[in-house]
């Protein structure tokens, strides 16, 4: 499968979630919880590797993307900042929905740019050939990915 399909295959399966969570009860507790969980896993596993494998390629076929690759990378370290946050934090806490509310408006953001703007100039850049070729690069590194937002390592490692 093409990378840029894949990730933004990712990009759709999140925001199902994120609409799920949107429309679940006020004491819905127990699916927001479900979700929640469902969200830092499809989430951390999507950072790391787009993080290590699509980055670093995108970045060397398009490099006057750089600064958007930076952007994104900063980005993505408060979503997983939140997503440690939101493992341990108790779904009936008061700070559980507006936490949840934050994380989808940055990983939205996120996904905007990322569709709109860059996504494009990526494929432009690459070719067919080579996306194909990522996107099994992605999908196997997904197999080994973690999903544990606190064994995320961060970008300076």
């Amino acid at each position: 499968m093409d990378a840029i399909v894949l990730l933004k295959d990712d990009h759709k399966t999140v925001e199902k979630l994120f609409k799920a969570f949107e429309k679940a009860g006020d004491g819905a507790y127990a699916e927001k919880r479900r979700i929640a969980d469902q969200v830092i896993e499809e989430l951390t596993a999507h950072a790391v590797i787009e993080e290590e494998v699509f980055y670093p390629a995108a970045r060397e076929a398009a490099p006057d993307t750089s600064d958007h690759v930076l952007e994104s990378v900063e980005e993505h370290h408060v979503v997983v900042w939140m997503l440690s946050e939101l493992a341990g934090l108790d779904p009936k806490d008061e700070r559980f929905d507006a936490k949840m509310t934050v994380l989808m408006e940055n990983v939205r953001h996120n996904v905007e740019e990322e569709e709109k703007d860059w996504f494009p100039q990526v494929r432009k850049a690459m070719g067919r050939n080579r996306l194909v070729e990522l996107g099994e690069q992605l999908e196997e590194a997904r197999k080994t990915a973690t999903r544990d937002p606190l064994k995320v390592p961060s970008a300076t490692e």
